[in-house]
């Protein structure tokens, strides 16, 4: 009976496919929704559907004894990256399936998806995708796929697949392209590149339907091909009495979905999904404050020819004048003055911008001050930006340009045409350094912080920093965290080998160590020394773990997406106990660097590392990453270094994902702070580096023309 009911609903969903194009020929304009696995589909199913290009989601879901939660990415238009972190309760049933020495009571299990879309929906034409689940790890999770979806009369979606591992456990019809499927090692160390299970083995069919009632209603139904057959068979951890699962989803939004399921005819099951989309903010958030001032147009030479005499420039209180007016502009954006200097028909203005997140706006923020102050004889405007007390580039504006664009189309896209970068070079002579009351030398923040243990073990708290500058480019700060509440003890950790020394697997300890920490105490120095060179030398307690000294140089014109630099490291462990000794760790190390970074337009970063890392092993590291015009960045590394999967042990290789997000994304005003987090499957020691705070390159790029061209739209706000 079962088998006739299989083949019905499968026959449903192919007639389905076939037929409904006949009914209307229209494109899909339904939403894609997620699965429990936080990628698109159903319920416990893929779909054929992709995600925006850049969307950015978070879900959590939970049914029975099993909870994922899952963080993705649409790389682009037609690549997505999913990780997953699973849990798995009632575990303990079977000691003899656990790796040795490790009776717990959840597994925990750790997995990378990738999903490219092979075809976009169309007319007649459903979306298809290609997916592989957890392709590197342990293959608990391991699952292959080819999946189309079609939408119809924007109310109905129909998907049907064929699956391998996982998705190929029920009512399998046969080994498709042969080979032999490696089985689930429980004692594995993960993180290996499974590809000889890819597509291997017993093959089954999957489907299922979905209809939207209206924007916020959707109903689904689907066949799953997973027969859990560990989890609902050997370890009993639920009874999967039947593949049907039904459900209901409730959009709030645009950006929260919830959802409520009965699943394979025993259990009960809830979603939570997030989606993001960085390249749009919510409402008008990371765009408020105060508006620009008006370009102020200079009367013609013919009509007034002495506003064109440079005689003003031998006036004694001239700089003092000019400095004030063009303070009464800038100090409301948060744009302070550190030198200014000028001749009759060029002014050069070094600005530190601590408040506007858009790099183009403080541009165009201070050419609208020049605009607004200066002399009718002054042409040109060089605004040179300084950040750690380096100017970072030299940006030419022409005052005529300004006046001339202001209100015509497309104002942004000709102004830049017309605007140079160079490397900041030396003040023209006139200059008479900051003004000390208006210099900012103290800054301090107090964030909501955490501290991740283990996946969902850590514990959060308060982190406060402050830092001083003691001169142009000398720079002492420092971060101490307080922990409020967390569950890091309750982390059962399972050592799966590894013979590096403990540069970073003893983290829990240095967690564990000390509710209250000293996290950094640095004293740095930033410097220019020649035309494209940045230089940085830190010294001090450089992370939580380590302390030390570290240097750095970096060839990086303005006006370049290649940059190259060198790093040479020494440093030793600090102790767990959260204070300022060394305690008995004699571990000291020289580590060091020769990298390569490449900007290679439309936000896509990528970074070569190679050299020495803390633990003595040498190799590189691989960086991708995706920028967005509003400060979103999300990314991928992996390192491979000549320590052996024995020496590294559970983990094989360092490798994960870093997020950065702006908080102006989240608050109502504009803010140049941000929040960072680089999330690791698993912390072992092969690969580590480390943490230094103001590495070079993310420090001065911000105002060279290959991250300001990306939102160079907002110079005229």
């Amino acid at each position: 009976m079962a088998s006739k009911t299989r083949s019905l609903l499968l026959a449903t969903v192919c007639a389905s496919v076939m037929t409904f194009p006949f009914v209307r020929e229209s494109k899909a304009e339904m939403k894609p929704t997620l699965s429990f696995s936080g990628v698109p589909g159903l319920i416990d199913m893929p779909s054929g559907d992709t995600m925006p290009d850049g969307t950015f989601n978070l879900s959590v879901s939970k049914f029975g004894e099993v909870s994922r939660a899952t963080i993705s990415f649409q790389i682009t238009s037609w690549m997505a990256a999913s990780f997953r972190l699973q849990a798995t309760g009632k575990w303990d049933n079977t000691p003899d399936l656990q790796p040795p020495g490790s009776p717990y009571t959840t597994y925990n299990d750790r997995s990378f998806d990738l999903r490219f879309r092979l075809a976009e929906e169309g007319t007649w034409m459903p979306a298809v995708t290609l997916g592989l689940q957890d392709f590197l790890g342990t293959g608990f999770n391991s699952a292959e796929y080819l999946v189309a979806t079609k939408t119809f009369n924007d109310r109905l979606k129909v998907t049907a697949g064929i699956g391998w591992g996982r998705f190929g456990s029920y009512h399998s019809f046969g080994n498709p392209f042969s080979g032999v499927r490696d089985t689930w090692d429980p004692a594995g160390l993960g993180s290996e590149l499974n590809a000889g299970n890819w597509f291997r083995g017993p093959a089954a069919l999957f489907g299922g339907l979905e209809y939207k009632i209206n924007d916020k209603w959707t109903v689904k139904a689907e066949y799953s091909s997973d027969n859990y057959s560990l989890e609902a068979g050997t370890k009993g951890v639920f009874e999967r009495r039947n593949p049907y699962n039904i459900g209901v989803e409730y959009a709030w939004g645009d950006n929260v979905r919830i959802g409520a399921y009965s699943l394979y005819g025993s259990e009960f099951g809830l979603s939570f999904h997030l989606v993001m989309d960085p390249k749009n903010r919510p409402g008008t958030i990371g765009v408020l404050g105060s508006g620009p001032i008006p370009v102020i147009t200079r009367p013609s030479r013919a009509s007034n020819p002495d506003a064109y005499d440079g005689g003003w420039v031998a006036q004694a209180d001239a700089n003092g004048l000019l400095r004030k007016n063009l303070n009464r502009y800038l100090e409301k954006d948060g744009i302070r003055i550190e030198d200014f200097a000028y001749t009759a028909d060029r002014v050069q203005i070094r600005i530190r911008n601590d408040k506007l997140d858009a790099p183009a706006q403080a541009i165009g923020r201070t050419a609208r001050a020049l605009a607004a102050v200066m002399p009718a004889s002054v042409e040109t405007f060089e605004i040179v930006p300084v950040v750690k007390g380096m100017g970072v580039s030299k940006v030419t504006i022409r005052r005529s340009d300004l006046e001339r664009l202001e209100h015509t189309p497309n104002n942004a896209a000709t102004l830049r045409d017309r605007v140079t970068w160079a490397d900041a070079g030396a003040m023209i002579p006139g200059g008479a350094g900051a003004d000390e009351d208006m210099y900012q030398k103290f800054r301090w923040r107090i964030l909501p912080g955490f501290r991740v243990t283990a996946p969902a073990r850590g514990d959060i708290g308060i982190r406060a920093s402050a830092s001083y500058d003691f001169a142009p480019g000398w720079i002492a700060s420092g971060t101490v965290y307080q922990k409020i509440a967390g569950n890091s003890e309750k982390a059962h950790l399972v050592d799966k080998g590894g013979t590096l020394p403990h540069v970073r697997s003893d983290a829990r300890d240095y967690n564990e160590g000390s509710d209250f920490a000293f996290e950094r105490a640095t004293l740095a120095w930033y410097a220019h020394p020649a035309p494209n060179f940045y230089s940085r030398v830190t010294i001090g307690y450089l992370e939580r773990m380590h302390g030390g000294v570290s240097g750095e140089v970096l060839w990086k014109p303005a006006d370049s997406p290649l940059a190259l630099g060198a790093e040479v490291n020494y440093t030793r462990q600090r102790d767990t106990d959260g204070m300022l000794g060394f305690g008995d760790y004699d571990y000291a190390i020289a580590t060091g660097y020769l990298s390569a970074y490449y900007d290679f337009g439309n936000g896509y970063l990528g970074q070569l590392d190679v050299g020495r890392y803390l633990a003595g092993d040498v190799g590189a590291t691989l960086t991708l990453d995706r920028e967005f015009a509003n400060g979103w960045k999300v990314g991928a590394f992996a390192t491979l270094t000549d320590a052996s999967a024995a020496e590294v042990g559970e983990g094989r290789f360092d490798k994960g994902i870093r997020i950065t997000i702006p908080m102006n994304w989240m608050l109502s005003n504009p803010s140049r702070q941000e929040i960072s987090q680089t999330i690791r499957p698993l912390q072992r020691d092969g690969g580590a580096r480390v943490d230094v705070e103001g590495r070079l390159y993310d420090t001065i790029r911000d105002y060279h023309s290959d991250r300001v061209d990306d939102q160079w739209s907002r110079v005229w706000r």
